[in-house]
């Protein structure tokens, strides 16, 4: 079983390489014992994320429903023959994740599939099941069954959820909108996206990004460099969005070129080094 799990874990390891340069580079940035568990709940979501935005030719809701039902009978059988899944339930049965963050989860996946756009209400029950649990999954890995703890930290963990996900639509305006006819933000019309729509968008951000580092210099000593090296490359994406005119953003995804990302690494190193997080 050692072999399997350790083969598992690699593979959800690969697939935080292939997704994402940012998250990949943070988790090197943790204590080892934390590596493995954020991998796996990144390979996790990201497969799920997956079907809902790319699998086109297929059934989108009978392969959600069954990836959803495996995911669940995993976690209850403690094993399972889909890599993914088994790294999965492994951190899921160790480290005591609440299931209802799980359901949250796919409930918001399950929306992207009939959704196109979103009222307050909704726009809020999304970010919460697509990003803030997914920080809330992270952060009982990195309290380690210290309650206390996590309670104290949770508002801040789902504050930075938050501030990651409307950054994402920010950036994927274009995809999401031409692409896949969805409009997240409430009340926006993209056919005609005005600076006052955008700077209203970005106060919230704002918002969310000041709450979140609250939380983040209060984080385990292990996790605290990983999760403010993701902090820093967002940081700096939302300052790009910013000053990137509304006419733009609509227009082309705004990215953070590999350089500065290695400049904004060694950046947050030293600061930790000096104390300074």
């Amino acid at each position: 079983m050692t072999l399997y799990d350790e083969t598992c874990f690699e593979c959800s390891k690969l697939i935080t390489a292939k997704y994402s340069t940012s998250f990949s580079k943070g988790i090197k940035s943790f204590d080892k014992r934390f590596r493995n568990p954020i991998y796996a709940i990144y390979g996790f979501v990201r497969y799920a994320d997956e079907i809902v935005d790319t699998f086109h030719e297929h059934d989108k809701l009978q392969l959600i429903s069954e990836f959803r039902a495996d995911a669940f009978e995993a976690i209850s059988r403690g094993i399972s023959t889909n890599p993914v899944l088994q790294s999965f339930q492994q951190v899921v049965n160790q480290y005591g994740i609440h299931h209802d963050l799980i359901d949250s989860f796919l409930r918001s996946m399950e929306m992207d599939l009939d959704n196109k756009v979103y009222n307050r209400e909704s726009y809020c029950t999304y970010i919460y099941g697509s990003a803030e649990v997914i920080g809330l999954m992270c952060l009982q890995v990195f309290c380690e069954n210290d309650t206390v703890l996590y309670e104290q930290l949770r508002p801040k963990a789902c504050s930075l959820g938050a501030a990651f996900q409307k950054i994402n639509f920010l950036r994927d305006v274009k995809s999401d909108f031409e692409e896949r006819g969805r409009t997240y933000f409430p009340n926006i019309d993209f056919n005609n996206f005005t600076e006052t729509d955008k700077q209203h968008i970005e106060k919230e951000i704002k918002r969310d990004f000041d709450a979140a580092l609250e939380g983040i210099i209060k984080l385990p000593t292990g996790a605290k460099l990983g999760v403010y090296v993701a902090y820093v490359y967002y940081l700096q994406l939302f300052k790009k969005i910013s000053q990137t005119p509304a006419s733009i953003i609509v227009q082309k995804r705004i990215r953070i070129s590999n350089r500065r990302k290695i400049a904004l690494y060694f950046k947050a190193v030293l600061q930790q080094k000096l104390k300074a997080i």
